[in-house]
């Protein structure tokens, strides 16, 4: 299959191109490699082809899907800071909603057949009872979270009036090997680095606030079973085991041999105390569950950055 993928050079969208072209799709990217953004040189697959290129600017998406004609749409280009979608929610609207319909409209004018979203745990909120699943009420606390959770009714919207199939994934918090370590955001790659650098870390409120982590590599096997299931579903995609903040810097500090020395701080505007996904929907639907375990992950993402020196 044509896949063209929103997002391709960042974190995430990286590991998805690998693991398409592995399964022998033909792959193109399209990323800005806006500096927020996390789109870098090293992360582009040489198979792939590269657009670089903004899903804002309607005319130059429009020679992209022109050229390369896709027949999937994986759309993971995104404003995907909590912080900065507070302090600019204008920026984060205009990426994440008007970006995502261009992205619509480019789609269905060429006919592809389908649009896989990368959707967040961040539309829930402070969950109304744990774990979360698809049917966990929405209660978005950032203007992040705001516009993903809009963006699922667009896609909701497209499918029943144009026809255009999709399949969305409220993804956990997401790590491992190449997520950025310089950020405000991924306290696992964060850490990992400040640990093998022998430098302090800070942890916010009091670091039992506990999230879902889910490897990257299982997150992009979601995404090649979305290829040819789920169509039109949403699927919450998580590890099902919520992990504390001062739990990640001990296993850290086992890994590495190092006690960080820790500074403290208050809670950050948008963050969550507490959240854990229910998968089942997608093991039932997706034939998906994850396979790597958290201290798995953590190792995987150590060993990456001791790589990167």
């Amino acid at each position: 299959m044509r896949i063209l993928i929103t997002g391709g050079a960042g974190f995430i969208g990286s590991h998805i191109t690998d693991h398409y072209l592995a399964e022998n799709h033909e792959v193109a990217i399209v990323d800005n490699m806006w500096e927020e953004g996390g789109g870098k040189e090293a992360n582009i697959n040489p198979a792939a082809r590269f657009y670089q290129t903004d899903i804002t600017d309607e005319e130059a998406l429009s020679r992209v899907f022109d050229e390369f004609r896709p027949e999937i749409v994986n759309h993971h280009a995104a404003q995907h800071s909590v912080a900065i979608s507070t302090k600019n929610p204008q920026l984060d609207a205009r990426v994440n909603v008007l970006g995502l319909l261009n992205v619509l409209t480019q789609t269905q004018r060429i006919g592809a057949r389908k649009v896989i979203f990368a959707s967040s745990g961040a539309t829930y909120g402070t969950p109304a009872r744990l774990p979360i699943d698809e049917d966990t009420p929405q209660r978005p606390e950032s203007p992040y979270g705001i516009t993903k959770m809009v963006a699922e009714y667009y896609l909701r919207y497209w499918h029943e009036a144009q026809g255009l199939n999709f399949t969305a994934l409220r993804y956990g918090n997401v790590y491992g090997p190449r997520q950025d370590p310089n950020g405000e955001a991924g306290v696992i790659s964060i850490f990992a680095r400040r640990f093998l650098n022998h430098e302090g870390v800070r942890i916010d409120w009091d670091g039992e606030q506990r999230k879902d982590y889910v490897f990257v590599g299982d997150v992009a096997r979601a995404n090649v079973q979305a290829l040819q299931r789920g169509d039109n579903e949403i699927f919450c995609i998580g590890s099902g085991r919520a992990v504390s903040v001062n739990e990640i810097y001990q296993i850290l500090s086992n890994l590495t041999g190092f006690e960080a020395p820790i500074t403290k701080a208050p809670k950050r505007p948008g963050d969550i105390y507490q959240a854990v996904f229910n998968a089942s929907k997608a093991e039932r639907l997706l034939a998906w569950k994850p396979s790597v375990t958290f201290e798995e992950g953590v190792k995987a993402t150590v060993d990456f950055f001791r790589q990167q020196g």
